[in-house]
């Protein structure tokens, strides 16, 4: 009984303490400012890859078919991800990668690997993500900014990298800007753009939750614009280089070699699992795996400078509509099918509009 009249007391000396500390943060975040951009280099998309391993494979079939651009609907989450990895796979001069969430999950992971692997091999790998789900990565997007073909921007970053919600309750109006732009490209030749991110729920990889969404796969005259509107990103005022916001550490070449070999561990581990089996058995990795077979005069899939040809049906999406557009009689080639129409049933629509 006698403590009782000390409660109130204790409770009100640890609220100021809390206003204190909260006063302070305020303080703190709200000194914080962005640093100059005057020192940043823009850089744009190479369009002189047609001699690349991607643009040889795709000329023939994009020739017989003029101003049209063909596309593949990744519809599930497999598929989706076998693709993207392919493509960080098959790149031989560069790798464009905008996404607004990029879970560092085994999906996640499993394709950084690979982004890193083209980085290796000398691709120039741009990547492009929004802040507002980056907290707590600074030092692995320091490390990854430090290999010589990696550079790291964010969108419209937190000014205050440790104090993001008091920062946020300061600049709402500036912070509540984000990208969700998702794309990723290789070699200005192929792109893959949809509703994803990079996360397992994503890609059926998590059994708690699975986000049921649509890619495109995509060809032809409509990759240039894609990298235009990455280059409209990258170059944006919006877009801080990574090495502008975190001191990078001392030892940047020994923590870029334990993320690597970090990201190793995790493949080898990942490849005996359940979902690694699942990846295996997607629709899209056995038609490339039967158009990879010696009889289609392919290369092998091990092989690390030729993609495997895909039996897909690539459909096209015509520049400009004509009356013989509405005909759904199909001209195909080999091992892709083009179509002048998405489909009879979508005759009426405009290109690239969604049921």
């Amino acid at each position: 009984m006698p403590a009782a009249p000390d409660r109130p007391r204790m409770t009100h000396r640890w609220l100021r303490r809390l206003a204190v500390v909260l006063a302070a943060a305020l303080l703190m975040a709200g000194c914080a400012s962005l640093p100059p951009q005057d020192g940043r280099v823009s850089s744009y998309a190479v369009t002189d890859t047609a001699s690349t391993p991607l643009g040889r494979t795709m000329a023939p079939m994009l020739s017989r078919h003029p101003g049209q651009s063909g596309f593949y609907p990744l519809a599930n989450g497999p598929d989706a991800l076998v693709a993207r990895l392919a493509l960080a796979r098959a790149a031989q001069r560069t790798l464009d990668v905008q996404y607004y969430i990029y879970d560092g999950d085994l999906t996640g992971k499993t394709l950084l690997a690979d982004i890193i692997g083209a980085a290796d091999r000398g691709v120039r790998v741009r990547l492009l993500l929004d802040d507002l789900h980056m907290s707590g990565q600074d030092r692995i997007l320091s490390a990854l900014d430090d290999h010589p073909n990696i550079e790291v921007r964010l969108f419209n970053p937190f000014a205050s990298r440790s104090l993001r919600l008091a920062a946020m309750a300061l600049d709402y109006s500036r912070l509540n800007r984000r990208m969700h732009n998702k794309s990723m490209t290789a070699d200005n030749q192929i792109t893959i753009v949809g509703g994803r991110n990079i996360g397992d729920a994503y890609f059926s990889a998590d059994k708690a939750s699975d986000f049921t969404d649509l890619d495109l796969l995509l060809a032809g005259p409509v990759v240039p614009e894609v990298s235009a509107v990455f280059d409209d990103y990258w170059n944006g005022a919006a877009a801080y280089p990574v090495s502008a916001l975190v001191k990078p550490p001392d030892d940047a070449a020994a923590q870029l070699q334990a993320v690597r070999e970090y990201l190793d561990r995790h493949v080898a581990e990942a490849r005996g699992g359940e979902y690694s089996q699942t990846l295996l058995a997607s629709g899209l990795a056995k038609r490339w795996k039967a158009a990879s077979s010696p009889r289609t005069g392919a290369m092998p899939r091990s092989s690390p400078t030729r993609p495997p040809r895909s039996r897909c049906r690539l459909k096209t999406i015509p520049a400009t509509p004509s009356p013989s557009s509405r005909s759904c009689s199909a001209a195909r080639s080999r091992n892709w099918r083009w179509y002048r129409r998405i489909s009879c049933r979508t005759a009426s629509q405009p290109p690239g509009s969604r049921r």
